[in-house]
């Protein structure tokens, strides 16, 4: 009777073993939460590369958008429409609207009595020895009218009648997101636009005063 009682009270136990062998083995077996699995994986990998396809199309968006209120101000300004001090605040409104608070905009003007003097040092038009390169003695045009001869020609501004006048545009902002240093990018980026245009000759063109050292 001991005996019969003991394997009685132990019954319950032997029979409910296989049925947890089974659940375990089906739980081991089941692949319904490889997908989840899957997805852990590459996830990280995933949100990467949007992250940097939306930064990339958002500051490709801000640079064209940056082109067109640039080449807007200049057409105006090359017309007489708007002064010096009206192209930067008519710029800097118009981008504030699309990009951060904590944005900078910087802007340069440049204007210059040619095309070839873009990018080159005040033409010498006397010179001496030894030739070549400026030197004392020299006569130069003084295209910015500061009375020092200049590695750069150019002058601050807006510039007169005729005058080719340079733009450009640079916007220093935060990136988007902040896991661009993931990628080996800065924590910021600057979009630059930048355009060149004739103002009208609605008089007559100055030319750079002639000045020797």
């Amino acid at each position: 009777m001991q005996s019969l009682n003991h394997l009685r009270a132990h019954w319950p136990i032997n029979r409910e073993t296989p049925c947890r062998w089974h659940a375990c083995k089906r739980l081991i077996d089941s692949k319904s939460g490889a997908t989840i699995m899957e997805f852990a994986l590459i996830a990280p990998t995933l949100m990467v590369m949007l992250m940097g396809f939306f930064d990339l199309g958002y500051r490709t968006y801000l640079e064209v958008t940056t082109r067109g209120v640039l080449e807007t101000a200049a057409r105006n300004a090359s017309i007489g429409k708007l002064t010096s001090d009206q192209v930067d605040t008519f710029v800097t409104s118009k981008l504030k609207g699309i990009s951060p608070a904590n944005s900078t905009i910087t802007l340069v003007k440049k204007s210059f009595y040619s095309v070839s003097q873009i990018g080159k040092p005040e033409k010498i038009t006397g010179d001496v020895a030894p030739l070549g390169s400026y030197n004392t003695g020299d006569c130069y045009e003084d295209a910015n009218n500061n009375q020092v001869y200049d590695s750069l020609s150019g002058a601050s501004g807006l510039g007169g009648p005729d005058d080719i006048v340079y733009y450009e545009v640079n916007i220093a902002m935060p990136r988007l997101f902040p896991l661009g240093g993931l990628i080996g990018w800065s924590n910021t980026f600057t979009a630059k636009a930048n355009t060149l245009i004739r103002n009208q000759p609605w008089a007559n063109q100055t030319k750079p005063s002639i000045r020797c050292s």
